[in-house]
C-alpha cells in the first residue's frame, strides 16, 4: 500500500476543505464546536448541503447514487469535514441499512430507499439491542408471527439511537423460536409512525435522551419488508455490524477533537503559563495523536485492501477509535479542571444563554468524558470484539 499523498489527493483535500469552509452553517459549525446539542433540522440541513454538491453519498457506488470515491478520498472527506466542525453524516442509513439493502435487499427495495437516504428524507434508526440482550445479541425475543401478508412484531427495543427522530427501523426478530439461536433470526424494515410503536426516552447524565426505548406491540410490517430470506436476518446483521464498527472508530472525531484539546490547552493557564507549555502536557498530546495517526493508516489499510465486506479488521479498528475517543475526553476534562465539572446543563442548548463555571470551551467537558464512556459498548463491546479478533484472526 503506498501511503504517499498524490498532487491529486492534496488538491481533493483543498476543493473538501474549501466547500466545508463556505458551506456549513456556521450556527451548526458553533454548536458542534462547543459540544451542544444538535437538532433533527441540523443534521438534514447538513445532508442536503452536500447532496445538492453531489456528495451525499460519501461511501456508496456510483450506481447507487453515491460519489464513487477511493479509500483515501473518503477518509479525506470525512477528516475535514469534521475539523471544519461539520456533525457527522448520519450512518444508520447511508452507512449501515444502505450497504445492507445494497447487497442483500430486494430491487424493489433498493428503488424505495436507496434514492432517499442521501437528503435523509426517510430517517433510519437500528432496532438491535433489548434489555438483556447487547452483548449476547442472538439472545434477542422480539418476536415476528407471519400472518398472512404480513409479519406481527411484539417486544421491544432499547438503547435505540435518535429513535424520537425516526421514520423507519431495520430490526432483528426471531422468526424461527425452534431453531438454534442465530438460525432463527430475521430482519425487517419496520415504519416506525404505524400503530403500535412508542418511543420512551431515556434521559442521560447529561438531560438528555440520545437513546431509547422502543415498545413494538401487534406491529404488522408487510412482507415485503423482509430483507433477504427468512431466518437468515443473522448475516445480515453481521454484515451491517463490521460497516458500524469500522464508523466508530471515529477518526474524524478524534482529528476534530484534538484541535480543541489544543486550543483549550493553549487558553488554560497553570502557575501563570499556558498549560501547552507544561512539557508534561505537551507529551501527553503528542502521544494521542501519534495514535490518531496510527488509526488513519490502519483505517487506509483496511479500506483500500478488501472487497468491501467488513472482516474481523473492524473489530480492531473499533477497539483503538474507542480507546483514542475516550483518551481525548479525560484529557480535554484534566484541561478544562474545575471548570468541567459540574456543568451548567442548559449550556447543552445552544438557545440557552451561557452560565457555565468557566471558559465556553470547557464548559461540556465533564459532559463529554461520561457520554464518551459508552463507545466501548455500543456496536459490540470491547470484550466482544477481542473475541473476535481471538477467533478469526488467532485462531483461538
Amino acid at each position: 500500500m503506498n501511503l504517499t499523498w498524490t498532487p491529486e489527493a492534496r488538491q481533493f483535500r483543498e476543493t473538501v476543505r474549501a466547500f466545508a469552509a463556505a458551506r456549513l452553517p456556521a450556527d451548526i459549525r458553533d454548536k458542534v464546536r462547543r459540544h451542544q446539542r444538535l437538532e433533527r433540522d441540523d443534521y438534514v440541513r447538513w445532508h442536503n448541503i452536500l447532496a445538492d454538491q453531489g456528495w451525499g453519498a460519501p461511501n456508496w457506488p456510483v450506481e447507487h447514487g453515491g460519489t464513487g470515491w477511493n479509500a483515501l478520498q473518503r477518509l479525506i472527506f470525512e477528516v475535514e469535514c469534521f475539523k471544519a466542525g461539520a456533525p457527522r453524516l448520519l450512518p444508520f442509513g447511508l452507512s449501515m441499512i444502505g450497504p445492507v439493502l445494497m447487497k442483500y435487499g430486494s430491487a424493489a427495495q433498493q428503488a424505495r430507499f436507496l434514492p432517499r437516504m442521501p437528503r435523509v428524507q426517510d430517517w433510519w434508526c437500528q432496532g438491535y439491542s433489548e434489555p438483556g440482550s447487547g452483548s449476547d445479541l442472538a439472545s434477542l425475543k422480539t418476536r415476528a408471527v407471519r400472518d398472512g401478508d404480513a409479519y406481527v412484531v411484539n417486544g421491544q427495543k432499547t438503547w435505540t439511537t435518535l429513535a424520537q427522530y425516526a421514520d423507519w427501523m431495520f430490526c432483528l426478530v426471531r422468526t424461527d423460536p425452534g431453531a438454534r439461536a442465530q438460525r432463527g433470526i430475521s430482519m425487517l424494515l419496520l415504519d416506525m409512525r404505524v400503530p403500535g410503536v412508542t418511543v420512551r426516552p431515556i434521559r442521560t447524565l447529561d438531560g438528555g435522551h440520545d437513546v431509547n426505548e422502543v415498545w413494538l406491540e401487534n406491529v404488522r410490517v408487510p412482507g415485503e419488508n423482509l430483507v433477504g430470506e427468512e431466518n437468515h436476518g443473522w448475516t445480515y446483521a453481521k454484515y451491517l455490524l463490521g460497516h458500524e464498527r469500522t464508523g466508530i472508530a471515529g477518526l474524524g472525531h478524534c482529528h476534530r477533537e484534538l484541535d480543541i484539546l489544543k486550543s483549550m490547552a493553549a487558553k488554560a493557564t497553570s502557575r501563570g503559563k499556558p498549560l501547552l507549555a507544561d512539557s508534561r502536557m505537551r507529551d501527553r498530546i503528542s502521544r494521542i495523536e501519534v495514535d490518531i495517526m496510527a488509526l488513519e493508516m490502519l483505517l487506509l489499510r483496511v479500506a483500500s485492501s478488501n472487497d468491501g465486506t467488513p472482516g474481523p479488521e473492524a473489530s480492531v479498528l473499533k477497539i483503538r477509535g474507542s480507546e483514542i475517543q475516550q483518551d481525548l475526553a479525560m484529557l480535554q476534562m484534566e484541561v478544562a479542571g474545575p471548570d468541567a465539572w459540574p456543568y451548567d446543563p442548559a449550556w447543552m442548548w445552544a438557545d440557552a444563554e451561557f452560565h457555565g463555571p468557566g471558559p465556553e470551551m470547557a464548559a461540556a467537558a465533564g459532559a463529554g468524558y461520561a457520554d464518551m464512556r459508552k463507545t466501548s459498548i455500543y456496536g459490540g463491546t470491547t470484550e466482544v470484539q477481542k473475541g473476535i479478533i481471538a477467533r478469526l484472526v488467532l485462531g483461538l
